[in-house]
């Protein structure tokens, strides 16, 4: 049997009609850049995810590089993450002039450890990004907690966590703002790259709109220096459509998930889901010994799989790359972890023959 780690083409043969009609009609109207279809679409994402604003932007590192600079987070400050993440949310935050300052992960669930952030603040610390990891929110009572003490902004990142809640809230409402990204992998994946940004400060929302259109309140009049990170019309149209089908995919993706449980707990080591939250398992992750030499007989066995990610940020040449040691949770998660074929449109068989040939390797 072959399993595809992911199967897009699933997807579009389901949404083919309503997706080549939305096209279309970008097609005749020659508005390719922010124009109606990327208001409408923000309009329907902002109900959805709870919040009073979103604003379409061009990836999800630029929602969260112009959110830093919305909030005028730049060079001398300080901005804590976490080390097991995607590198793009250090990126954002190296991109304004700002330092990274990391926090190791915890071993339940490899989201950021809230123990370790008191540690982390200094004078200079303006923000707290938590990174709502593989589609389950990250602890943010605590995050947040921590961050009122010390009058710190808190930023989502929330690239992979369309539509996850935490304590009944949707993930881009539980803090000062939220970043999503649209990339074509996502839960809600564009057509190309995509992203927003999601806050219920009006002020924050304007800032940004300017920010991603060369810093421009009307045509020809510039404010500040901004970017050219607008989100185009085509992908504004493609999100309207695909956003309707969000809340079934995830459904799809948690009943893959507890099917994953059901036949590989107790065999195979796996991260917690915790009871406060509902993840939307961008990815589902197992933590296996021998990774290479198991993702190797997985693949002889036509499986497909991924690794996300295998470098913590502290380790990146980018940052150095040489404190090793120094996030150990982060590193042994980079070790072991292994991303199975995850998206809606898996069988029970197809899950069944990766959850059986696992645990016949590991």
């Amino acid at each position: 049997m072959h399993v595809p780690f992911l199967d897009l083409k699933a997807q579009y043969s389901a949404l083919e009609k309503p997706i080549q009609d939305a096209v279309d009609r970008v097609l005749r109207s020659c508005a390719f850049a922010s124009g109606p279809e990327v208001e409408a679409f923000e309009k329907m994402f902002a109900a959805y995810c709870e919040s009073d604003h979103a604003v379409g932007v061009s990836s999800g590192t630029a929602a969260l590089e112009l959110l830093l600079r919305a909030h005028d987070i730049g060079p001398g400050d300080e901005v804590i993450t976490v080390a097991n993440t995607f590198f793009a949310t250090a990126e954002a935050i190296s991109l304004v002039g700002a330092t990274p300052v990391l926090v190791d992960a915890r071993e339940s669930d490899a989201l950021m450890d809230p123990a370790r952030l008191d540690a982390a603040i200094t004078k200079n610390t303006k923000a707290i990004i938590p990174v709502h990891l593989y589609g389950q929110p990250a602890d943010m009572d605590a995050v947040l907690d921590v961050a009122k003490a010390s009058d710190i902004l808190v930023i989502e990142d929330s690239c992979q966590a369309h539509g996850a809640r935490y304590k009944g809230s949707r993930a881009g409402s539980l803090a000062d703002a939220g970043a999503f990204s649209f990339y074509p992998g996502k839960n809600l994946g564009a057509y190309g790259e995509g992203g927003a940004v999601t806050t219920s400060n009006a002020d924050i929302a304007e800032r940004v709109r300017q920010l991603r259109d060369h810093g421009s309140p009307k045509k020809y009049e510039h404010a500040v220096i901004g970017r050219n990170d607008r989100m185009d019309e085509l992908q504004g149209a493609i999100l309207q459509v695909k956003l309707q089908h969000l809340d079934a995919w995830n459904e799809a993706r948690r009943s893959h998930a507890n099917s994953y449980r059901d036949r590989l707990e107790g065999h195979v080591a796996l991260l917690e889901e915790q009871r406060d939250r509902e993840s939307v398992y961008h990815l589902f992750i197992a933590r296996v010994p021998n990774r290479e030499s198991v993702q190797g007989a997985l693949r002889d066995a036509g499986i497909a799989t991924g690794i996300h990610y295998p470098i913590p940020i502290h380790l990146q040449p980018a940052y150095g790359g040489t404190d090793l040691g120094r996030f150990p949770v982060s590193e042994a998660l980079a070790s072991d972890i292994l991303s199975l074929p995850m998206f809606p449109e898996l069988t029970e068989e197809q899950i069944s023959y990766v959850a059986e040939t696992l645990r016949a390797v590991v």
